[in-house]
C-alpha cells in the first residue's frame, strides 16, 4: 500500500484505520456511505462562520507523527469524556500511535494551541486529490470552541491552498447521530453505488 494507491481507493468507498485499509461489505446492508466535502463549492453557514472567528486566535501547526506524551494525555482525556470504553479506547501508548500513524501514508498531526497549551490534535492524511480527516481530538473543557467542526473548517482552507479537490470525512451513516455532523458540511458528496452524488 502506499498512498498513490489509497488516494484512488479512497474514491471507491475505502477508508485508512491504522496500516489497514479497508471498506465494508454487508449483504444486507448498505447504510455505510462514503461522504467527502467538493472545497470549491463549500459555502460556511453562519454558524461556521462563527467557529471560524471563534477560533481565529489559536496558533496551528503542522506537525509529522510522532509519539507525543503531550498528544497522548489529551487523547485519554478526550476518551474518557466522549467515548469510554469504546473499540479506539486505547490506554497504552504503543497502541494508540497505531491506531492514528501509517507506516505508508503521507499524514499530518495538525497541532491547535491556545496560549501555548494544546487543546486539540487533527490527524489528517495528505492524498493526491484531497485531505482525509481521519481523527480529531481534543480537550473537552474546551468544547465551546466546536473543536472538531473548526477541524474539519481548517482542512477545507487547506486543501484550497493545496489545490486539492476534496476532504473526506469517511462513513456517514444516516441515523447515527455522532455522525450527523457531517451534513452541515454543504454541499457534500456521498458515494452510493461507486457513484459519486451531491447531498445538499
Amino acid at each position: 500500500m502506499t498512498t498513490e494507491i489509497y488516494s484512488i481507493l479512497i474514491n471507491h468507498g475505502f477508508r485508512r484505520s491504522a496500516d489497514y485499509v479497508y471498506r465494508p461489505h454487508c449483504p444486507q446492508c448498505q447504510e455505510c456511505k462514503s461522504a467527502r466535502i467538493p472545497v470549491e463549492q463549500f459555502k460556511p453557514t453562519r454558524s461556521q462562520k462563527r467557529v471560524i472567528k471563534k477560533n481565529s486566535f489559536l496558533s496551528i501547526q503542522e506537525t509529522t507523527p510522532h509519539l507525543s506524551e503531550e498528544h497522548f494525555e489529551l487523547y485519554k482525556k478526550y476518551m474518557k469524556q466522549r467515548h469510554k470504553d469504546g473499540e479506539m479506547d486505547h490506554n497504552d501508548p504503543d497502541r494508540y500511535f497505531d491506531f492514528l500513524n501509517s507506516a505508508w501514508c503521507d499524514t499530518k498531526f495538525i497541532e491547535f494551541r491556545l496560549n501555548e497549551k494544546l487543546i486539540s490534535v487533527a490527524v489528517v492524511d495528505f492524498l493526491r486529490d484531497g485531505l482525509s480527516a481521519l481523527y480529531t481530538f481534543f480537550d473537552p473543557k474546551h468544547s465551546q470552541l466546536s473543536p472538531g467542526t473548526f477541524a474539519v473548517l481548517w482542512q477545507i482552507q487547506r486543501a484550497i491552498q493545496l489545490d486539492k479537490k476534496y476532504v473526506y470525512l469517511g462513513y456517514w451513516i444516516k441515523d447515527c447521530e455522532k455522525m450527523n455532523y457531517k451534513i452541515n458540511f454543504k454541499p457534500l458528496e456521498i458515494l452510493d453505488q461507486d457513484q459519486w452524488h451531491l447531498h445538499f
